[in-house]
């Protein structure tokens, strides 16, 4: 179909700032679903409240701009009533896991059918640079003039722990290996997750003096490295991207229409 015909082009040019990485997201996330040929009316786009959730109102799917935190619980109600329908849930530090985050862990508990991306640039940019669960110690916001003393969660490393089925990490740097993992994560039956380290020149870079975006995104390129690679154990520090996990579980929605099933037979037994 072609990217352009999944935009809303009444609503461009977009509100994000110069340099903001969340703009690489939404032009990947359209070529993921395009690469997968899914028509419009089969995808629902949830998103709560932050830079990262302008994208439900960029989209031309069926979209859902709901409250702070509590998109997936959006997503999860939608799925549970229309299984046969695409939840693709962009989300943002705060969003995904500091208010949202007792709905990220039990969405992935669940393995409910639901994508989520978490848009990872390590502060809340929407609300002026205040630090987030994933600036990690030592950075500079505008709650911590000093510096931070709260350690980051490790995104991967929570949606392996609290049963995601599919798990990936990708840059806004690597947009040929973002859209293959978002392709890879929504066509997965199963709660995927894709962090996408994204850069914030307005309030992380300029705060923490990392320069503009060319030098965010640099660091991306000059710090990640592929998942098991052997530059990872020659240095430790670097980030691993690429997928984490991907297996078949029972997904959730296919075992609740099961339960159902079951109602509705025990139901005909007692008439």
């Amino acid at each position: 179909m072609g990217v352009k015909t999944y935009i809303r082009n009444r609503f461009f040019p977009h509100i994000w700032c110069p340099g903001c990485g969340h703009g690489i997201v939404l032009n990947n996330l359209l070529r993921a679903i395009d690469t997968l040929s899914l028509k419009k009316n089969e995808i629902v786009v949830a998103s709560g409240i932050g830079c990262s959730s302008r994208i439900s109102g960029y989209v031309d799917f069926h979209t859902l701009h709901t409250i702070h935190g509590r998109a997936l619980a959006f997503a999860t109600g939608v799925k549970m009533s229309r299984p046969e329908l695409k939840l693709i849930v962009p989300m943002g530090d705060g969003d995904a896991l500091a208010i949202g985050g007792n709905h990220f862990i039990h969405a992935a508990r669940r393995n409910i059918d639901i994508t989520a991306i978490i848009m990872n640039n390590r502060i809340y940019g929407m609300t002026g640079g205040q630090f987030s669960p994933l600036s990690g110690y030592g950075v500079k916001g505008t709650t911590a003039p000093f510096m931070t003393i709260d350690p980051g969660f490790d995104v991967a490393e929570l949606a392996k722990a609290s049963g995601a089925t599919f798990v990936a990490r990708t840059t806004t740097y690597h947009v040929r290996q973002m859209k293959e993992l978002l392709a890879a994560a929504i066509h997965h039956k199963g709660f995927s997750v894709v962090e996408i380290m994204s850069q914030c020149p307005t309030y992380f870079g300029r705060k923490n003096k990392l320069g503009g975006a060319v030098d965010m995104m640099t660091y991306y390129k000059e710090q990640t490295t592929p998942v098991g690679s052997k530059e990872k154990e020659e240095n430790p520090a670097l980030i691993e991207r690429g997928i984490f996990v991907q297996k078949d579980m029972p997904e959730y929605v296919s075992e609740y229409e099961k339960i159902i099933g079951m109602a509705k037979a025990a139901l005909k037994q007692e008439i």
